[in-house]
């Protein structure tokens, strides 16, 4: 789900009541205690144990109320059945088993397994079977809230179900008469009854969706709202194996909430989700008695938001060549103009960060420095003054006489980019996709959550209404790129800037392009015949001026005549005394005497780098294939035929003769700024700016010409580029 602007603050009060949370009732269902073949799950019971005694140990009374004994029961019972059974029993059909005989089974397996998980955790639980007729009686309401109350100061974990094996309702879901008709309703009542903060149902998926859950058109439903979703959706069949399922949570769910207890159902199968819920997170289906209040925040879903950044851009696209570069002449203007506001956002930003015990090379990057928004501001000049990108012709063909065909520049459409804790990455990103005409959609680090929101809220302003300021959308959650991942047919490309797990889980879950990078080990390569001082230089620059950065240097490598002649040496101690923490592969770490490296594919992003010895150039080409990322690798020599050797050897996004790898930036290149480096073998590689977020089309221009077989045509498909 994402937010109009200035929403997000609404939103975020919707799970604001948690902070006020002591006494959670949980809910476990059947398909959640046991597994597909009936058995129990032995695993996921122990980790809800797990988090049951963390919070626990935070001051939380819980209270459990778990099915599973029927489903137990039944599975010992036929076990048994089957080892008593002849082989004449065997080929008889098998009657099913009674119900209430597998919940009288089961239900002293579930309770033994609670009290053995939570003994081996130091946590006590006490067991209580209730009947919907019980609650008819006032005295027995009364002892069970003395009971429980007791029990919480205890500490001790008081765990519910329904006494199955003397209940006398033959009609769960047809008995109007019933006080509860299932676990989730006797949750709910519980809750009700002995007045519960919270009440958290765990199912076998991750909340209420708009469809199947299977279904990839299917949507996560954060905030349940009875007014709009009680006749929108439709529920399958009950659980495989209890006698609720989705119908019944909801069921009991909406009663509870409007009665003023909180709901979340959220998944069993997570190892932390109970947690989660009391964090804050937004994960699983909340409902809440003051829901329909939230409506009033606007919500935007992810087909919605990428339409309206499809239909924004092709008006941008309309739009004169002189018009779309006074909107960036205002967007730099209006980051000047805001700079102390600007300043503010993201001086919180970093310290929040400090606080959290970030690494300092997040830290780094996430602080935007002095002369850092001036800078911004005249990058996005620079590429409000280049050539204009939309509609060159790049090439003119007469396929036949008066039949002329033009390859045409044009935006990619729609470009959702996923980029790490780099606020400044945001103005340059959206910067581009209005050189370049296209619609955008961001997702920045939550770290830089301030500063990208009013970077966005500046950027945004400056863009005239004609247009719409949606067309740069700004992704609220993390949690939400799932959903937009799935819009193939109208997101034409993801560019994430981040690490490569971030990388390889964005490629998993998505059938749309993906350019990019996920590492940056970039490497130094010195050969025998360098100069002592340009090797410094270069050494140095590339690994000192920004180690946080994508293009430092990570991997330093040197011929192996350098050991004799002192250059190694000089290297070492030079980077030594500029604080760099050395690490060797296994010639140069015996060498050195410093600590072997722990791999050689490692990016360190900080003030630390490998050295390794190579016997020559070949050497060091082979080890940057077999270990680096395919980013940016330099060779510095005075011998042109080796260096000529290097840089077609290498393949690399870029490849350097005596520069340091730092050059390999967007706006040192002269694109004016960079979307990202790409090491990806699609349209762009290196460093990507404008022509990077192009693509062609074909104009063809006739006059009244018909194939026809191609009997009366004469194709001459002559070049009139030139």
């Amino acid at each position: 789900m994402w937010l109009c602007p200035f929403a997000e603050k609404a939103m975020e009060s919707e799970r604001t009541f948690m902070r006020n949370v002591k006494r959670v009732f949980v809910k476990v269902g059947t398909a959640v205690v046991t597994r597909a073949d009936g058995r129990l799950a032995v695993g996921r019971l122990g980790a809800l144990c797990e988090q049951l005694k963390e919070l626990n140990s935070q001051g939380y009374e819980i209270v459990l109320v778990t099915s599973g004994a029927v489903g137990l029961g039944r599975q010992r019972l036929r076990y048994r059945k089957l080892v008593n059974s002849s082989l004449a029993d065997l080929q008889n059909p098998q009657y099913e088993l009674d119900g209430k005989a597998c919940a009288a089974v089961g239900q002293s397996s579930l309770m033994a397994l609670y009290d053995t998980l939570f003994s081996q955790l130091d946590v006590s639980s006490s067991q209580h079977l209730v009947t919907d007729t019980d609650f008819r009686n006032g005295s027995f309401r009364k002892q069970l809230s003395e009971t429980v109350k007791s029990l919480l100061a205890l500490k001790v974990i008081p765990i519910f179900n329904e006494n199955d094996a003397v209940s006398t309702r033959r009609a769960p879901y047809e008995d109007s008469s019933g006080i509860f008709w299932d676990n989730d309703s006797l949750a709910g009542l519980l809750a009700l009854e002995l007045q519960a903060d919270l009440l958290v149902l765990l199912s076998d998926v991750e909340g209420l969706y708009s469809g199947p859950p299977s279904d990839p058109d299917s949507k996560l439903i954060h905030t349940y709202i009875k007014e709009k979703h009680q006749g929108e959706i439709t529920f399958g069949d009950k659980s495989r194996l209890g006698r609720g399922g989705m119908t019944a949570k909801v069921n009991a769910a909406v009663c509870a909430a409007y009665a003023g207890i909180p709901v979340v159902i959220t998944s069993g199968y997570a190892t932390d989700s109970i947690i989660k819920v009391l964090q804050g997170k937004r994960i699983g289906t909340l409902f809440h008695q003051d829901a329909h209040l939230w409506t009033s925040v606007k919500e935007v879903g992810a087909r919605e938001m990428a339409v309206a950044a499809r239909e924004c851009s092709r008006r941008l696209q309309a739009m004169h060549s002189d018009d779309r570069r006074k909107i960036l002449l205002d967007i730099a203007d209006a980051l000047e103009a805001n700079e102390s506001l600007i300043k503010v956002e993201n001086e919180a930003d970093v310290a929040d960060a400090q606080d959290a015990g970030y690494d300092k090379s997040l830290v780094a990057r996430l602080a935007l420095k002095p002369g850092k928004i001036a800078s911004l501001a005249k990058s996005v000049r620079v590429l409000a003054e280049m050539e204009e990108p939309i509609g060159q012709v790049l090439k003119r063909t007469e396929l036949a006489d008066g039949l002329i065909l033009e390859k045409t520049s044009c935006p990619l459409g729609v470009l959702l980019i996923v980029f790490e804790s780099r606020p400044d990455a945001l103005v340059q990103i959206a910067s581009l996709a209005i050189r370049s005409g296209n619609g955008l959609l961001l997702k920045g680090g939550k770290e830089a959550k301030r500063s990208n929101a009013i970077l966005h809220k500046v950027i945004t302003s400056a863009i005239p209404k004609s247009i719409g300021n949606k067309l740069i959308g700004l992704v609220a959650s993390r949690e939400d790129i799932p959903d937009l991942l799935k819009l193939d047919d109208v997101i034409d490309l993801v560019i994430p800037r981040g690490s490569n797990k971030l990388v390889s889980q964005i490629k998993e879950l998505t059938k749309i392009p993906v350019l990019g990078h996920s590492d940056g080990i970039c490497h130094v390569y010195v050969d025998k015949s360098a100069k002592v001082d340009t090797a410094k230089r270069i050494v140095l620059d590339a690994k000192i001026d920004y180690p946080a950065a994508c293009n430092a240097m990570e991997t330093l490598l040197v011929h192996k005549d350098l050991s004799s002649n002192g250059l190694l040496n000089t290297l070492t101690k030079e980077l030594q005394h500029e604080g760099v923490t050395l690490y060797g592969g296994p010639r140069a770490s015996s060498l050195l005497n410093i600590p072997k490296a722990h791999s050689f594919h490692h990016e360190y992003s900080s003030m630390a780098c490998t050295i390794e010895i190579v016997d020559d150039v070949q050497a060091a080409i082979d080890h940057i294939h077999q270990h680096g990322s395919s980013h940016t690798d330099c060779i510095v020599t005075e011998n042109h035929e080796v260096a000529e050797i290097f840089l077609h050897g290498v393949d690399s996004a870029a490849v350097f003769h005596n520069a340091s790898t730092r050059f390999c930036d967007g706006a040192r290149f002269g694109l004016g700024a960079e979307v990202g480096i790409s090491t990806s073998r699609i349209h762009a590689r290196g460093p990507v700016g404008v022509e990077g977020m192009l693509t062609t089309r074909w104009i063809l221009r006739g006059s009244g010409q018909v194939v026809d077989g191609d009997k009366g045509v004469i194709y001459i498909h002559r070049d009139l580029s030139q």
